[in-house]
């Protein structure tokens, strides 16, 4: 596949696709892809592909499969009928044909995979050796059957990919929330609060270091920004997420893709550390196949106490113990002050080395 290579693998700089883009398409995919090459894949013209072109949406799931194998996975960003644009980018490599690939969609989040395609056909209850024609889509009643039961096809076909054991959605009686005690609801006094804020701070600014969308609750951002002078939060946070939104926009610190997140970071710098887990704890029901990590960051004295809390019942029952990491406050300030202003090195890999799943 010379163009999978040309477009997909080693994907497009803006500068060749722009002049071919709607002003409105060319902002949408600066907003996207930011100053990054762009995976770019296209499609023949015919009327029966250009029907499902029509139904293609911003935000829609997409598998490129070779063969038996399903090569690649991501979301749609965006997309265009462009003659002009596919003679730009792709050669026919016979002689035979003037033909074009003239649907042409962008794509987010492109991750290669490598993962059977019988695979995917057992999730969708397709007789496993479906064989694809060309640009297929998938039934609407297939789609709401697999949403009714599964949380994410992305996050499920990298667990399968690696062997990890694949959850259903769990029965919303299956989590029965313990009581919150009395010392959970108290409010953090006023230098402790400075603390947590200043920790926001911190993560927020490595995030966008590291080239992540960042996100804090729409409450404290303004508090942020009057502290620390720092504004550069995505505009909206539910770009393209399922129904984890509601259970992840009020976490403390977000990185995110456009319709991926990247890291979640809960702050526990009082005595609501029941709290975070909570949020984490919910986000697990709605999404038990979640793969992003997920943080609590506390300063090192409260190591234990995280840990006592991830013994209770309810989170053991959800697997939290297992999911969430504790992250200090000592390390968090050893990152920041090891790379500064640099962006070099930095992601969500370095704060997974640096914190830990708690012991039993």
């Amino acid at each position: 596949m010379v163009h999978y290579q040309d477009t997909i693998r080693n994907k497009v700089v803006f500068d060749r696709i722009a002049p071919h883009l709607s002003s409105a398409l060319a902002r949408k995919l600066q907003q996207v892809f930011g100053p990054n090459p762009i995976a770019v894949w296209g499609s023949r013209d015919s009327s029966a592909n250009r029907a499902k072109f029509d139904r293609m949406a911003e935000g829609d799931e997409i598998l490129i499969v070779e063969g038996k194998t399903i090569k690649l996975l991501g979301r749609i960003a965006g997309k265009l009928i462009s003659p002009s644009l596919s003679a730009e980018l792709w050669k026919n490599l016979r002689g035979d044909t003037t033909e074009g690939w003239n649907l042409i969609y962008f794509i987010a989040n492109p991750r290669e995979i490598d993962l059977p395609f019988g695979e995917f056909c057992r999730l969708f209850e397709y007789e496993e050796h479906l064989q694809l024609r060309g640009f297929t889509s998938i039934s609407k009643g297939r789609l709401e059957a697999f949403y009714a039961q599964f949380d994410d096809l992305y996050s499920i076909l990298v667990r399968l990919k690696k062997g990890d054991r694949v959850q259903e959605i769990p029965e919303r009686d299956a989590y029965k929330q313990p009581p919150i005690r009395d010392e959970e609801l108290l409010a953090p006094p006023e230098r402790e609060m400075s603390e947590h804020l200043r920790m926001q701070w911190l993560l927020l600014k490595m995030g966008r270091q590291a080239g992540e969308k960042v996100w804090a609750p729409k409450n404290d951002q303004q508090r942020i920004t009057a502290e620390y002078n720092f504004g550069d939060f995505a505009e909206t946070f539910a770009a393209g997420l399922d129904t984890q939104v509601k259970y992840v926009e009020n976490i403390d610190v977000v990185w995110k893709e456009e319709f991926r997140i990247d890291a979640a970071f809960e702050i526990e710098n009082s005595t609501s550390i029941y709290s975070g887990l909570l949020r984490f704890a919910d986000l697990t029901m709605v999404a038990p196949n979640t793969l992003y990590p997920m943080f609590i960051v506390a300063p090192g004295e409260r190591r234990q106490r995280v840990r006592e809390q991830l013994a209770r019942p309810s989170f053991r029952h959800l697997g939290i113990h297992e999911k969430v990491r504790y992250l200090s406050y000592e390390r968090v300030n050893e990152i920041e002050e090891f790379f500064g202003e640099s962006k070099a090195g930095l992601n969500v890999d370095v704060f997974v080395g640096k914190s830990e799943v708690l012991p039993d």
